[in-house]
């Protein structure tokens, strides 16, 4: 039995660059970076000063694009259960709904979600008054207190605010999507990790559309303190922001912190030119793999290479096939020699490559959809956009991106969308131009 075609059918995001594809694409081809100074996270002291901030995403109703009357008012009442990551989650979604056009007409058992996301952190505001009951008159915190002092203070919507399953079950309630339903928390590769399983979802009958969505932010109180402890981060107050983030370039001292999200319509081929949708891709195939030799000893060479190598089989495509590659990025001197020679072990030097990490820094787990939706649009335009701030090759990555102010190379046809976390774990999708 053959499996159906699945093809993308609308596409929304959320991200420093702009709020809709097309004014990301504007933003890219104007050569804009979405990363500037922070002046609203209390982060004077942290050895960071700017980032990839979704500057025009207010978190008020009008930013969730064009809703039915029904969803509207649930969302405007909802947005208060929300932290902001969660509500970048559901705008993303709800565009990518509208974009799909008359999904409903399928029925909701046979429409489900599966989003992306990494661990939601608590803002620390939602403690604070709960701490300061419990201090003694020295003013220190007295642990005794907590149960009858703190407790009582934090409201019993608290949690609700930030589990990492609300946004699959948001989206869910909100549009009545009855079908299977899943959220992954695998950080910066759940979001193809969330396009694989709806993938399969769909190809097995289980259900005709999944919307698929992934939201992310490292700029947060807490996260970012951890990230800034635990992983390499650029700390340059001197430079220029918008220089930061600089994939697989010579240059680079780490990676820029960022927030976003994005959200894909998937539906069977058949289906979707029966009801006259608009096509903007076909999902071919999809890979992940996990390598590494114990605790803080993860192989990234080795995971990316089995992960593309099947998503290459699962998509029938050889290494030459590929139009382009859009690679992570993190713009980490590790990360990036390890991804760089892991593709250049498959690809060679031909294939051309582009991150969008240059434009916007790390959005974490929304950081995968929105580089996918950026090179679907590529192929429908034509040229590939280049990697800023790529100036200098640096011979540990041997894979050269395409150089900063370049719009000669076409994206071609096909794209490998590789995501990449620190520990190992690795998520590739290959999507092709719509070709009936």
């Amino acid at each position: 039995m053959t499996s159906p075609r699945v093809v993308i059918t609308g596409m929304g995001m959320i991200t420093p660059l702009g709020n809709t594809p097309q004014q990301v694409w504007q933003s890219l081809r104007a050569g804009k970076s979405g990363i500037g100074r922070l002046t609203d996270m209390g982060i004077n002291d942290f050895p960071f000063v700017a980032g990839g901030r979704a500057w025009d995403f207010s978190g008020e109703i009008d930013d969730f694009g064009p809703l039915e009357p029904g969803p509207k008012k649930a969302i405007r009442k909802g947005l208060k259960m929300m932290c902001r990551e969660i509500q970048m989650g559901i705008a993303a979604s709800q565009r990518a709904i509208a974009d799909a056009g008359d999904i409903a007409s399928y029925g909701p058992e046979r429409i489900g979600v599966v989003f992306g996301v990494d661990h939601i952190t608590t803002e620390p505001v939602e403690f604070a008054g709960s701490i300061r009951s419990c201090r003694d008159e020295s003013g220190k915190f007295d642990f005794g207190r907590w149960g009858t002092h703190g407790l009582p203070q934090i409201t019993p919507l608290w949690l609700l605010k930030y589990l990492p399953n609300m946004p699959a079950s948001h989206v869910a309630i909100y549009n009545d999507f009855r079908g299977p339903s899943n959220s992954l928390t695998m950080r910066e590769a759940a979001g193809n990790l969330a396009i694989g399983e709806a993938l399969a979802v769909i190809q097995r009958g289980a259900a005709d559309v999944m919307l698929v969505g992934a939201t992310g932010t490292r700029l947060h109180l807490l996260r970012s303190l951890h990230i800034a402890l635990q992983e390499t981060v650029w700390t340059d107050r001197e430079a220029l922001p918008e220089t930061w983030s600089r994939p697989f370039d010579l240059d680079r001292r780490g990676m820029v912190l960022a927030e976003g999200s994005a959200a894909i319509v998937l539906e069977k081929e058949s289906s979707a030119r029966a009801r006259g949708a608009t096509i903007w891709g076909e999902v071919r195939g999809a890979g992940s793999a996990m390598a590494g030799q114990g605790p803080s000893q993860s192989d990234l060479h080795q995971s990316l290479k089995i992960s593309t190598l099947a998503a290459l089989r699962r998509a029938r495509l050889a290494p030459h096939d590929l139009g382009h590659i859009h690679a992570h990025g993190a713009s980490t001197l590790r990360m990036d020699a390890a991804e760089a020679t892991a593709l250049h072990s498959i690809f060679g030097t031909t294939t051309p490559l582009t991150a969008l990490k240059g434009h916007t820094g790390n959005m974490g787990a929304g950081s995968g959809l929105a580089e996918l939706i950026c090179s679907v649009v590529a192929m429908q335009e034509g040229p590939l956009f280049p990697t800023l701030n790529y100036d200098t090759p640096d011979p540990d990555c041997p894979l050269g991106p395409v150089s900063r102010g370049c719009w000669d190379r076409p994206a071609g046809s096909s794209v490998l969308n590789v995501s990449l976390t620190p520990q190992g774990q690795s998520s590739t999708v290959i999507v092709s131009k719509w070709d009936p």
